[in-house]
C-alpha cells in the first residue's frame, strides 16, 4: 500500500530542511525530496559561513523574524550538541547618510536595540585589521555573527529524520498535480501523494510553477577566501567581526573572520544573471576578484591585496524587490511556494521553517507575511525599477 503523507517538501536546502524538521517534530508524516546528495554544492546552502545580524538595514520588518530565528538556531544547536551560531559582533560601514548606515540605525531605533556608533579611529583601535577612510562611519551590532550553513542543514535534517521524516536524495521532482483532495508528486523513481506540497527548490523554482510566471532571476555569486597574513591574529574571530560596507550608493561588500578555508569576502549582487541554474559556470576566473579588491581597499587594505586561497560559486534567486516569497500558489491552495531569498535568506531559515509548518498545518502564522505575498505590487517591477534595498 502506498504511503500518503501529510506534507511533501521538495528541496532540502536551508528552507526545506528547516520546514521538514518543524513538521516532523509536530508528528506530521513528512516526505522530503532532494535532487542531489546531502552537502552538494549546486545551489545556495553550501559553504562554511552565512552572516546573521539583528539590525536589518534592508527594512525593520525583518527584525522580529530575525529575533525568532536567533532563538530557534540556539535551540537547534542545543539539540544537535554543536555550535551553529557564532557571535562575533558586526560592523555596518559606510557614509553617514548612506542606505546601509541609515537603514541599520532605523531598525536599531525602531526596536530599541543596543548599538554603537564608531569613528574610523575607534574602529581601528578595537579591530586593528580595519583602517577606515575618514569619511566613513560604522554601526556596531553586538548580536551579529555567522552561521555554519552545512552544519545547520545537517542538524535540521537529522532532527527531521529522528522524528520520523522520510528523506530521499538523488530524487528530483519532475512534476506535481493538485486537486481539492491533495497533491501528487512525480519523480524519476515513483509518484507520491500528500495533503500539501512545499516547494523549496531555490533556483529551480520557476521550472516547477504550473501556470505561474514569477519574475525570478538566478544570479551567479562569486565568493573568495583570502589569506592576508596567516600569522596575524588580527583576522581571527576574537579580533575581527563580520562586516558589510557600502562602498558605492547601494553597492555592498561583506565578509567574515578567518575560518579554516581563509578570510571570506564577496561583493553582494555583483554576479551574472543566468538563464539556466543547471548550466551555470562553476569556474571562477582570476580577474573576478578585482571588483572585490577595489571595494575592500578603503576599509581593509591588507585584505584588498591578499592572495586568494579558495573560491566558489553560490546561486542567488532574486525577486525584483529582494524580499522573500512565502505564499500559497494562487490556483493551488495546497501548494506553498517558499523562499526566493535574494541572497540574504539563510539566517532566517530556522524561523521560516517554523512559519511554513504553521501555514500548512493551520493556514496561519503569527508573523505578518503580507510583504512576502505573491500579490504585492513590488514583486512585479520591471528590472529597470528594481529595489535593491527597501527604504
Amino acid at each position: 500500500m502506498t504511503t500518503h503523507y501529510d506534507v511533501i517538501v521538495a528541496g532540502l536546502g536551508a528552507m526545506g530542511s528547516a520546514t521538514a524538521a518543524h513538521l516532523a517534530t509536530r508528528g506530521k508524516r513528512v516526505l522530503g525530496l532532494e535532487r542531489w546528495t546531502p552537502g552538494h554544492r549546486n545551489a545556495s546552502s553550501h559553504g562554511d559561513s552565512r552572516i546573521i545580524r539583528e539590525m536589518y538595514f534592508e527594512h525593520p520588518m525583518y527584525v522580529p523574524l530575525l529575533q525568532r530565528a536567533y532563538e530557534l538556531w540556539a535551540e537547534l544547536g542545543d539539540h544537535a550538541r554543536t555550535e551553529l551560531l557564532h557571535i562575533t559582533g558586526g560592523l555596518m560601514i559606510g557614509p553617514e547618510d548612506g542606505a546601509l548606515v541609515t537603514g541599520t540605525l532605523r531598525s536599531a531605533r525602531e526596536y530599541n536595540l543596543n548599538y554603537e556608533l564608531l569613528s574610523p579611529r575607534e574602529v581601528s583601535f578595537r579591530y586593528p585589521a580595519f583602517m577606515l577612510r575618514d569619511d566613513l562611519i560604522a554601526v556596531r551590532d553586538p548580536r551579529a555573527g555567522y552561521l555554519d550553513p552545512e552544519a545547520c542543514n545537517g542538524a535540521h535534517l537529522d532532527l527531521a529524520a529522528g522524528k520520523g521524516a522520510e528523506l530521499r536524495y538523488d530524487e528530483p521532482v519532475i512534476e506535481w498535480n493538485s486537486s481539492e483532495s491533495g497533491v501528487t508528486v512525480t519523480t524519476p523513481k515513483a509518484s507520491y501523494s500528500a495533503d500539501h506540497l512545499v516547494l523549496a527548490v531555490g533556483a529551480r523554482t520557476r521550472s516547477l510553477l504550473k501556470g505561474l510566471e514569477l519574475p525570478l532571476e538566478v544570479e551567479r555569486q562569486a565568493v573568495f577566501w583570502m589569506e592576508p597574513d596567516p600569522d596575524a591574529a588580527n583576522y581571527d574571530e576574537s579580533a575581527f567581526p563580520i562586516y558589510a560596507y557600502e562602498y558605492e550608493p547601494r553597492e555592498i561588500c561583506y565578509g567574515f573572520p578567518r575560518l579554516p578555508r581563509g578570510v571570506k569576502s564577496s561583493v553582494m549582487h555583483s554576479g551574472e544573471i543566468v538563464k539556466d541554474a543547471d548550466s551555470v559556470d562553476s569556474e571562477i576566473r582570476d580577474e573576478e576578484v578585482n571588483p572585490l579588491r577595489r571595494a575592500l581597499a578603503p576599509i581593509l587594505p591588507g585584505m584588498s591585496r591578499a592572495p586568494v586561497r579558495e573560491r566558489d560559486v553560490c546561486l542567488f534567486t532574486n525577486t525584483p524587490d529582494h524580499d522573500f516569497i512565502i505564499d500559497f500558489h494562487p490556483a493551488h491552495s495546497r501548494v506553498l511556494i517558499s523562499s526566493a531569498c535574494s541572497g540574504h535568506g539563510f539566517k532566517f531559515a530556522s524561523a521560516i521553517g517554523e512559519i511554513q509548518a504553521d501555514l500548512v498545518t493551520s493556514g496561519r502564522s503569527r508573523f505578518d507575511l503580507g510583504p512576502f505575498g505573491l500579490d504585492r505590487p513590488s514583486l512585479y517591477l520591471n528590472s529597470s525599477e528594481k529595489i535593491l534595498y527597501r527604504k
